[in-house]
């Protein structure tokens, strides 16, 4: 018998041997049935030969599961972790921990499948319903959907959706500057191609007589808390409707603002119990009047009765269906951070409205006695009324001060060289308070604090506090001790299908069976309490993540560089259609708006098309599902003019490697289209073939 080697013996198994499903005994059986010698003889059958990858990739070598882990600690050390009290719609919050090991951190939670089929999801259904009831009694609004894809993209659906409802004949949508930098950025992206015009000005004294609607943030981007009611009443008066962007923990003290007759309310859960992540995903939400609803993008949870009459959870008003309405859906959302607004709803329930109330109460105290502190020493606060937000005025001092709080490890918002925002949260405390005071030379120590306290006067105005009571369904006030929770969430979770049970045959972009090796790192505090606008000199382990990351998957497909920004493949759709109008227009070619899209396409390809201001054409499809050359080509040869692209699922949306692929792609070529390749079954491609190269 020969002995191991030392060398072999010290060789831990592959990552992949322990997250590849089939052993060989079932690949054996499969090729037998399929009556095929090896699985490369498959893939030789099953990928057409002119896009065949008959090299290697050049990666590096497979790591073990230790190994792997290893490397993330390692990148995680590159991180520092500091005090972020820089605002603009990220918060830190302490997740409840009975949420963060059994939601976040449970299989039965994060590897489920969107739940468009209410047999298996009826656990999350509720769960979701829960969300939307959360936030239709905070915003103050009859209706709300079940989460979006982040605040921003929020404001976007917002701008769209009263210019669907809206009864006047305008394109100009008024935007408050004083919105979060990024929510400004990404509606004039979405506003462009669909030729609204986006005005940045204030709202309260703004000329809104051809206006067709206003977006107003609340509390403002600077943490002023401005009354709303005269905003929304000079607003409708002009004939414009309103939708704000609003706080959720400041809705818990302040008046909503459905309560002032606003038309629409979005805005993030994130500080709901959803780390930080450098800005990864949390759940976006909407709120409208009832009237709207048809119009309202994401998915709507209702209640009905099941074949035996029983209550039952299920997708209602499915208008946002992009299947049905293709070029017409009102929106190209798909999966839209289920697990994340799951989380946020959570996070209500935990709490309870006194438990919520309090703490808004605590961060809104904390800061009215940063700003009584600031005061008191002579330094100008911009805003008598706020929230959690101090906006200091400090002539030629901001980079400085900033500075000398990055050296307590506190990180303050830098608005420009005589302006800093410093914005509290559910996790500041006395000594943070202390410490930033102390950065302003204003020393302190408890006893000062609490002087503070007791001489401070209000910043939330009275005429501004909430007086209706919200969260008043039993679920918000039945699960506050931790057995109760475990047992609601065992509850939902068992009324559930996810890959933690079962395999389910359903092809999708979103059936992930992730490793646990894979999601230990996602909740370290290096990665999760990281501020997306953190100096950059604190994310280093983020940046060469990132980085790797982009090489790898530009070795993969064959690209020149790789975006990671977009945060759903329906975005991704949407940015890669920017870039073809981009390029077209670059070459002089304004008019190509025509986008070929084949009748099996995923649904979300038409509605992006449409969200990009492109004209949508469909191309006919064969007996099995596979582009129809000849129509292709009668399609090509008729719009050549104004060809802009064609969206083509590889493989198909049926699962095949079309054979035609490099033909399909020429037809496009030829006339000057691009093309864009929907990549949510990427996995079959990779080492098998590039659709760079193709």
């Amino acid at each position: 018998m020969t002995e191991p080697t030392l060398r072999s013996l010290e060789s831990a198994a592959p990552f992949a041997t322990r997250h590849i499903g089939p052993a060989d005994a079932d690949v054996a059986a499969m090729l037998e049935v399929l009556g095929r010698p090896s699985l490369d003889s498959l893939i030789d059958a099953a990928v057409p030969d002119a896009i065949r990858l008959r090299v290697p990739l050049d990666l590096a070598p497979a790591r073990s599961e230790v190994e792997a882990l290893a490397q993330l600690r390692e990148l995680a050390d590159r991180n520092e972790v500091f005090t972020s009290l820089i605002g603009t719609g990220y918060s830190n919050t302490i997740v409840p921990p009975v949420i963060l090991r059994n939601v976040l951190e449970n299989p039965a939670w994060y590897t489920a499948y969107t739940p468009y089929q209410p047999e298996i999801s009826q656990g999350r259904l509720e769960a979701l319903l829960n969300f939307q009831t959360m936030i239709a009694d905070l915003t103050g609004l009859d209706i709300a959907n079940a989460s979006l894809l982040d605040e921003a993209t929020a404001a976007a659906e917002a701008m769209t959706l009263l210019h669907r409802v809206t009864k006047v004949k305008s394109d100009r949508f008024v935007v408050d500057p004083n919105c979060h930098p990024q929510t400004i950025d990404v509606v004039r992206t979405r506003a462009e191609p669909l030729g609204i015009e986006i005005v940045l000005a204030d709202p309260a004294t703004a000329d809104l007589a051809d206006a067709y609607g206003v977006l107003v943030q609340y509390p403002g981007s600077d943490g002023a808390l401005v009354d709303l009611a005269p905003i929304v009443a000079r607003a409708h008066a002009a004939g414009a409707l309103v939708a704000v962007a609003a706080d959720l923990l400041a809705l818990c003290l302040v008046q909503s603002p459905g309560s002032v007759g606003a038309d629409c309310v979005v805005g993030t859960s994130q500080r709901f119990g959803v780390p930080l992540g450098y800005g990864g995903p949390s759940a976006g939400f909407m709120a409208t009047r009832d009237s709207y609803k048809r119009s309202l993008p994401g998915r709507l949870v209702g209640v009905s009765v099941d074949a035996a009459g029983r209550p039952a959870h299920r997708l209602a008003l499915q208008t946002r269906e992009q299947h049905i309405r293709r070029e017409k859906a009102t929106s190209n959302i798909c999966t839209a951070q289920v697990l994340l607004s799951v989380m946020a709803s959570l996070y209500a329930c935990w709490h309870g409205p006194e438990g919520l109330r309090t703490i808004a109460r605590r961060v809104n105290r904390l800061a009215t006695v940063l700003a009584h502190g600031l005061r008191s020493a002579g330094i100008e606060v911009a805003s008598d009324g706020f929230f959690d937000t101090v906006t200091v005025r400090t002539p030629g001092r901001a980079h400085d001060l900033a500075a000398a709080a990055r050296g307590r490890r506190i990180n303050l918002r830098v608005v420009d060289a005589d302006t800093l925002g410093i914005s509290l949260d559910e996790t500041t405390t006395r000594a943070i308070v202390r410490d930033v005071l102390d950065v302003f030379g204003v020393p302190t120590d408890d006893t000062t604090i609490d002087a503070l306290d007791a001489s401070a006067p209000a910043s939330i105005p009275y005429a501004l506090l909430r007086t209706d009571e919200v969260l008043t369904h039993p679920v918000f006030h039945r699960y506050h001790s931790e057995h109760e929770t475990l047992r609601y969430l065992r509850r939902l979770a068992d009324k559930d299908l996810a890959l933690d049970r079962t395999m389910i045959p359903l092809g999708s972009c979103t059936m992930k069976l992730n490793a646990t090796t894979e999601m230990i790192p996602v909740t370290w505090p290096e990665f999760a309490h990281i501020h997306p606008f953190a100096p950059i000199d604190q994310a280093q382990g983020y940046l060469r993540m990132i980085r790797e990351l982009e090489a790898m998957l530009v070795e993969i497909t064959g690209y020149d560089a790789v975006s990671l920004q977009p945060n759903a493949g329906s975005q991704g759709e949407f940015a890669g259609l920017l870039a073809i109008r981009a390029y077209h227009r670059a070459n002089g070619q304004a008019g190509r708006d025509v986008c070929l899209i084949p009748s099996s396409a995923h649904g979300t390809n038409a509605a992006s098309a449409a969200m990009a201001g492109m004209r949508v054409v469909v191309v006919a499809c064969d007996e099995h599902g596979n582009v129809d050359l000849a129509d292709l080509r009668a399609r090509a040869d008729e719009h050549a003019a104004r060809l802009a692209a064609l969206m083509v699922t590889y493989p198909s949306t049926h699962g095949v490697f079309e054979e035609s692929i490099v033909e399909i792609c020429a037809i496009v070529h030829d006339p000057g289209g691009q093309v864009y390749l929907d990549g949510a079954n990427l996995n079959a491609m990779v080492a098998t073939a590039k659709p760079g190269h193709f």
